[in-house]
């Protein structure tokens, strides 16, 4: 082997140096933008949220079906003080559970599992309402307990405003009942002033006076 042919081996057998740097700069061919990702919970208030898993009940099939694994939040709204419960599969974000707590509302220990509670609800996870079955399940006992205190408390707050609202809008239809049967009993009043403004026809006598009275001044006729 010549010594030239020994060089070239000992060049490829060699092991590869790191990259050098030789200090040139590439420019992006397209410049991405940051954009801003609305999730639709800005105005709104996290009262719980906790890492669960969450089933539905399949009723053709009988059985429990896993909807995802993730965070489970009661948001309530800043300006109506609605509350709502969201679930989002914690890798894709995507939406298991999606509805709001109404005062009918009511969540129970499943039987036989102190970590996991049942609930009926409408819910719109998949865009369009439906009534679904649920099943929650937590890594503790304490989290299932303060899950369910939460759901109560919020129901039961709900019922309090709803009854607020219903009271004064009972007061406001009773304010406009009573200023519309004030506006009824003005008009008859009103007319009546009408009536009472309007001249009065001259009387036959004062008429029978005022005819006498032209018929003196005229000329008499020559006979």
């Amino acid at each position: 082997m010549s010594s030239t042919e020994a060089e070239h081996r000992e060049e490829e057998e060699a092991p590869a140096g790191e990259d050098e740097d030789t200090g040139a700069q590439v420019a992006p061919i397209v410049r991405l933008e940051e954009v801003a990702v609305s999730t639709g919970e800005e105005n709104e208030d996290a009262i719980l949220d906790l890492k669960s898993k969450l089933y539905r009940f399949d009723k053709d099939g009988n059985q429990w079906k896993e909807r995802g694994a993730g965070t489970v939040k009661f948001l309530k709204h800043k300006e109506t003080g609605k509350v709502r419960l969201l679930m989002r599969q914690s890798k894709t974000l995507k939406i298991c559970a999606n509805h709001l707590i109404l005062p009918s509302m009511s969540v129970q220990e499943h039987s036989g599992n102190e970590k996991s509670c049942v609930w009926h609800a409408r819910d719109f996870a998949d865009g369009e309402l439906k009534d679904e079955l649920f099943c929650i399940r937590f890594p503790s006992i304490e989290n299932c307990k303060s899950f369910m205190e939460t759901f109560q408390e919020v129901a039961e707050s709900q019922s309090k405003a709803e009854n607020a609202d219903a009271s004064d809008t009972a007061g406001l239809l009773q304010k406009l009942s009573v200023e519309g049967k004030e506006d009824e009993e003005k008009k008859p009043e009103e007319k009546s002033e009408e009536k009472a403004a309007e001249p009065e026809p001259a009387s036959a006598e004062k008429k029978s006076e005022t005819e006498s009275e032209k018929k003196d001044e005229e000329p008499s006729s020559s006979s």
